[in-house]
């Protein structure tokens, strides 16, 4: 699973926006392309790496929406110290927002399909279905966390109890669907060797 957060400094994919800039207190055209552009560099971050592209505009046209709010003039805030943790925080909190609205947006973490292919999950639930699965399992998640986003960012640390996690998907599988998950130990056979010819009289 991909957790990174921006790894190229900001105000390098920034630069066509200063062109021309001034001091006023709204975003140009440009400027809020050369955001939309630095954001595309979260596109592989865990829980944006399964959004569709045009989920994905969506979010970005948030997050430069939110940023440009707090920060109206552009070379300010470019240039402020701490603009990488900046942008950071409000992409984090913009996904965390996400999540709490829409418990069905856990399946941008933990896809249906993968749930599937782990056997987790059995194939062919519907839409409904599935929403009910994420429904339980988000209500689980938090349970265990004081907040959505301390659970995120968990995740993006990579230190998220696996073994727990797993346990909860299969509470929510048993409880819904009566599915359970077993594991199978595979147990290699190894053929015995051919007996060998007998010998033949002289």
């Amino acid at each position: 699973m991909k957790k990174i957060l921006l790894c190229v400094p900001l105000l390098a994919l920034f630069a066509a926006g200063l062109i021309g800039c001034s001091q006023q207190r709204q975003w140009n055209h440009e400027q809020r392309k050369a955001m939309r552009e630095a954001l595309r560099s979260y596109r592989q971050m865990v829980y944006l790496d399964d959004l569709t592209d045009a989920e994905f505009v969506l979010f970005t046209d948030d997050v430069a929406g939110q940023l440009e709010n707090s920060y109206p003039v552009y070379v300010e805030f470019v240039e402020m110290q701490g603009v990488d943790d900046t942008v950071d925080m409000v992409v984090v909190s913009t996904i965390v927002d996400e999540l709490d609205a829409d418990a069905h947006n856990m399946r941008h973490i933990y896809p249906y399909s993968a749930l599937v292919a782990q056997g987790v999950l059995p194939a062919g639930l519907d839409h409904s279905q599935q929403q009910a699965f994420y429904k339980c399992f988000a209500g689980k998640v938090n349970a265990a966390y004081a907040t959505t986003e301390q659970f995120f960012n968990a995740i993006l640390a990579d230190t998220t109890d696996l073994s727990q996690i797993r346990q909860m998907e299969s509470q929510c599988a048993n409880d819904l669907f009566s599915w359970v998950v077993t594991e199978v130990d595979i147990t290699e056979t190894i053929p015995a060797a051919p007996a060998a010819a007998p010998a033949q009289k002289k």
